[in-house]
C-alpha cells in the first residue's frame, strides 16, 4: 500500500513540475547519486530474486532513462574528487556493480558500453579463483527452482527433516540448514560445490546446465582482465565477502582482495563497498590506515559535501523499483519521502563468497 501511494505521489510531483524544478536546483547539483546494481540475470535469476538480479533489458531501459534525461555519469573517483571540491556538474550520477557475477562481463557491461557510461565494479574475489557457483547463492536459487518438490535433508546434513519447498517459511529453513551446516563443519570451497551438486542431484536440477552457462559464477581472471583494460573501474570488495569485526581478520579480506586485484588489472583498489551493506564505526580508521579514499554504503540517499567518505549512501536500483521510482531518486525527489526502516540483516542469511 505504502509503495502504491509513494508511486502517485511521485507521478503528481511530476505532473506538477516538481521533478524538473528539483534536478536542475543548486540542491541537486551540489549532490552525487551514487546508483549500485548487483546482477544481470542470464537466465531467471530476476524472477527468483529481483532484489538482486535484474532482466537485461530493464537494465537497458534504466540506462535509456538516464540518457534521455540528460543526466552526467562520472567514473567514481572523479566523482567523489569533484563532490568534495564542489565542483560536480548539474545531475551528477556514478554507476557501481556490487560482486562481480559473471553475468557482469555478459549482460551488463556490454549495455553500459552501448551508452558508453563509465562504471566501477566492486569485486570480491575468491570465487573469481575457484570459479564454481557461488555456494550460499546458487543453494537458494536451487531450493527455488523446484518450489514442487519435498527436500530430504537426511542426505544432505544428516538430519532426519523431510521439507516441503512449496512454501517459503519451509524453502528458508532449507536454506539456513544447508548453509550452516556447511560453516559449522568447516567446508572447504571444493566441499561446498560437492555439496551444491548433491542439492541439485537430489531436486533434479541439471547442475551441469549452471556450469556451463556460468550462472552465479563470478568472473575469472582474464574476464577481469579485460574488463579493466577496457576501462571498467574495478575497486574493493573483501576477497571472501565478509567484514570481520577482528582488526587482523579484516585487514587480510582487504589486502588478500587488493592483491588479487592488482594482479589481474595491475592496478590497487582505493575505493571499497562493504558486502550486503554491513557497516560499523570501527571499520572507518582500519580503512584509513589501509589507504581507502572512500567506502559506500547500502544506505539510500545523495551524497552531499557533509558525507563521510567512508560511509557514502546510494541508491540500490532493483527490478522491484517502477520507472516512476527510478526517475523519482535521479531527480533527489525521492530522497526525501518517508521509507519503512529496513531490517537489519539476518547474520545467517548473509551470503559469503568463499570458504
Amino acid at each position: 500500500m505504502l509503495k502504491k501511494m509513494k508511486q502517485a505521489l511521485l507521478g503528481g510531483l511530476k505532473t506538477l513540475g516538481v521533478f524538473n524544478l528539483v534536478q536542475n536546483s543548486k540542491w541537486r547539483q551540489e549532490r552525487l547519486l551514487i546508483i549500485a546494481y548487483h546482477g544481470t540475470s542470464l537466465d531467471d535469476e530476476h524472477l527468483w530474486n529481483p532484489e538482486l538480479f535484474m532482466h537485461p533489458d530493464y537494465l537497458r531501459s534504466r540506462m535509456r532513462t538516464i540518457k534521455e534525461l540528460g543526466y552526467t555519469i562520472l567514473p567514481l573517483n572523479e566523482s567523489i574528487q569533484r563532490l568534495y571540491a564542489n565542483d560536480l556538474p548539474a545531475r551528477s550520477l556514478a554507476l557501481t556493480f556490487d560482486d562481480g557475477l559473471y553475468d557482469f562481463y555478459k549482460q551488463a557491461y556490454p549495455i553500459l558500453d552501448e551508452f558508453k557510461f563509465p562504471v566501477t565494479l566492486y569485486l570480491t574475489t575468491y570465487y573469481s579463483h575457484f570459479n564454481r557457483p557461488v555456494f550460499d547463492a546458487v543453494c537458494p536459487y536451487l531450493i527455488w527452482k523446484r518450489r514442487d518438490l519435498i527436500l530430504d535433508l537426511k542426505e544432505l546434513t544428516g538430519q532426519s527433516v523431510k521439507l516441503d519447498l512449496s512454501k517459503a517459511d519451509a524453502r528458508d529453513k532449507a536454506n539456513v540448514e544447508i548453509l550452516g551446516f556447511a560453516r559449522r563443519e568447516k567446508l572447504s570451497g571444493i566441499e561446498k560445490d560437492l555439496l551444491a551438486a548433491k542439492l541439485a542431484k537430489q531436486l533434479k536440477v541439471d547442475y551441469e546446465y549452471l556450469l556451463a552457462n556460468r550462472i552465479l559464477h563470478l568472473l575469472k581472471p582474464d574476464e577481469v582482465r579485460e574488463l579493466a583494460a577496457s576501462g571498467a573501474d574495478i575497486q574493493l570488495h573483501t576477497h571472501r565477502h565478509r567484514t570481520p569485526m577482528d582488526r587482523q581478520m579484516f585487514y587480510q579480506e582487504i589486502e588478500d582482495n587488493r592483491s588479487s586485484i592488482r594482479e589481474m588489472t595491475g592496478y590497487s583498489g582505493s575505493h571499497f563497498c562493504y558486502p550486503s551493506g554491513i557497516h560499523t564505526p570501527a571499520f572507518l580508521p582500519w580503512l584509513k590506515e589501509m589507504g581507502v579514499i572512500s567506502a559506500t554504503t547500502c544506505d539510500p540517499g545523495l551524497a552531499s559535501q557533509n558525507s563521510d567518505s567512508l560511509l557514502l549512501p546510494r541508491f540500490v536500483d532493483t527490478s522491484l523499483q517502477s520507472p516512476i521510482e527510478f526517475e523519482g531518486w535521479l531527480t533527489g525527489v525521492a530522497a526525501s519521502l518517508p521509507r519503512r526502516s529496513p531490517p537489519p540483516p539476518d547474520p545467517k542469511l548473509i551470503w559469503e563468497f568463499a570458504s
